[in-house]
This record gives structure tokens, sequence and C-alpha cells, in this order.
């Protein structure tokens, strides 16, 4: 009696033997690199995508006031330690602070700057009763200069040199004086700071004289050390770091000592409110505080001292809410004295 021959279940033409199968897969090996680069087709945009939004979120977006020479060793260091990138934004020597200062103040709205790395405190000040730093912690000084009375050594002895700002109104120093516009920057912050230690009628009326005593008015601090440095003024109203930078380049340049009437300048770091990168932020606003990148800017001239404690001769004392309660009256008054 035969017996029904045995068919597999599912019959098909699948072959039905180890040798026929490895044959078909061998017939269509090259499919799966084709799959797979399709796959790899699809997908690389995304990866790209990604990546680059990692990238972007891996940076810390700056404005620095300070001067691009000092900043950016400091900001290529915190890169390398951090690996943060932290692009940065400068300002002119002329109206150095202003524009950035004002900037932020446009971008509010809409915050494009994690940190702002300021050269001076007025702006910093102002900046922050206008809401542009973070509520909780959104800004810090640190490191100090001054603003001091630069001489010709050639034209002028430490001994014959005036020792107070006032005496700059003299006939004797008429056309030999030179100072920045006092609207922009460390000379405005100075010249607002004076008018409340000396009262405004005092202010007021040695504003007058000396804008009558035909001082030269140039376009920022360093050119103020040139301008004396060449002869064509013998005394300019300047800051302590240009003043070494000119000295470094041997131009006969001193500085007078500190007084009363001496400002003391300090680098200021702030968060944005709203930063688009605010971890990053953070680090970065840590790192300009760390005792030893203020001594790197101190040992590059761009900083006088580390810590105004180590300051024992008197110097300006500012009352900032008064300062700037009077911002605008005393701006608008400058402007009437010294705008040509």
């Amino acid at each position: 009696m035969s017996t029904p021959s045995q068919e597999p279940k599912g019959g098909g033409n699948w072959p039905k033997d180890e040798f026929g199968r490895s044959e078909v897969i061998a017939q269509f090996w090259w499919v799966l690199p084709v799959l797979l680069a399709i796959v790899m087709a699809l997908l690389l945009p995304v990866l790209n995508r990604a990546r680059g939004l990692a990238n972007k979120r891996n940076q810390a977006i700056a404005y620095c006031a300070q001067d691009q020479d000092y900043a950016e060793p400091v900001l290529r260091e915190f890169t390398r330690q951090s690996g943060v990138k932290a692009p940065a934004v400068y300002d002119s020597e002329a109206v150095k602070t202003v524009g950035l200062a004002n900037r932020l103040l446009a971008e509010r709205p809409h915050p494009r700057c994690d940190v702002f790395w300021g050269n001076e405190e007025l702006r910093t000040r102002q900046l922050a009763a206008q809401g542009v730093f973070r509520e909780t912690n959104g800004w810090a000084a640190f490191g100090y200069r001054t603003r001091r009375i630069v001489v010709n050594t050639n034209r002028l002895s430490m001994a014959s040199a005036p020792r107070s700002l006032l005496d700059l109104t003299n006939g004797a120093w008429r056309g030999k004086v030179a100072l920045a516009y006092p609207q922009f920057g460390t000379t405005a912050t100075h010249f607002h700071a004076l008018r409340q230690h000396w009262g405004d009628a005092v202010w007021l009326a040695w504003c007058r004289a000396l804008a009558a005593n035909n001082p030269f008015l140039v376009d920022g601090n360093s050119v103020v050390v040139k301008t004396v440095a060449r002869g064509d003024a013998w005394i300019g109203l300047t800051d302590s770091d240009d003043i070494a930078a000119g000295q470094a380049e041997g131009l006969p340049v001193a500085a007078l000592p500190m007084t009363e009437e001496t400002l003391l300048i300090p680098n200021t770091a702030g968060v944005v409110r709203g930063a688009p990168h605010p971890e990053a932020a953070q680090r970065l606003f840590e790192f300009l505080q760390r005792p030893e990148v203020v001594r790197q800017l101190v040992a590059a001239k761009a900083l006088e001292g580390v810590s105004s404690a180590e300051i024992t001769s008197p110097t300006l004392k500012v009352n900032w809410d008064t300062l700037l309660r009077d911002l605008e009256d005393t701006t608008a008054r400058l402007n009437a004295i010294f705008l040509r």
C-alpha cells in the first residue's frame, strides 16, 4: 500500500534546502547596502540638524565693552577649559559701552546676548535698573582701573603738573588739555561722579570754564594718551590702562597720583534676562570673576588691580542711586556745554 508523499507545510517557491536558500540570498546581496544607504540619506539631515542645535546650545554670546585685545585671550581660555564657545561682539573706542548698552536695550524683547562684559560701572548699573539682567545675581564687578591725569614728561615735570582737576581751567593750560567726549564711556562716568562730589554750582562752572579753555576733544581715551605723547596737549584725562599701553610703547607719558577726585573703574559682567543659552552664560559669568582671570587682566595692564580693598589713598565715593536719578539731566548739560 503506497504512502502519500509528505509535502512541507506552507509550501511555495522558496527553496527547501539550505544550499538553495543560500544561493537565493547570494543573488540579492546588493539589496542590504542599498537599503542602508537610503536609510542613512534620510537620517543624515536630521542628525546634522541635531548636531547644529547642540553646537548652538554649547555657546555663550558675549557683548564686550572690554578692549578686544584684552578680552579675546580670556574668552579663548574659557573655551579651552570649558569647551563652550564664546563668540563676541565688540564696540568702538569712541562710544565705548554706550553702543552696546543701546543694543541690549533694543533687544530686550528678544535677547541675542548671553553675557555683557562691561569695562565700567555706570552703564552696567543703568542696564540693571532697566531690567536687562536677570533678577537674581544679575551682575557683578571685579578688578579695577582708575581715571588719571596723564602728562607729557618732556613738557612737564611731575612737580609742576596740576594736582587737581579744578586747576585745568587756569589760563596756563589753555589749549594744552586733552579729553575724550564726556558724553561717552568712562569720561562720562567720571564727569557724572564729579558733579556729585563738587556739587552742582562748582561742577557746572568747572565744565563751562574747561570747555572755554579750548581743550582737545578726541575720540577715546587711547587717543588722549597719543595726543599728549605727541605734545599737542601737555595734560590729559584718561584711564590707567591707556597710560600703561602708552608707556609700553615707549611714549613720554606718566600718570599723576590718585586723589579724592580719582574714579575707580571696575570691570563688570552681567547675565542677560532671558539669555538664549542660560547654562553656558552662567559658566562664562563665573569664569570672568575668577581671581586667576582678574590677575591675567592685571598682568596684561587691562586692569590696575585685583581688588579696590588694596587702595589706601582717598578716591571718589559715588552714590549710584543719586547718579542714576540725575543721569539724563547731567547728560543734557554735558551736551549743551561740550557738543560742537
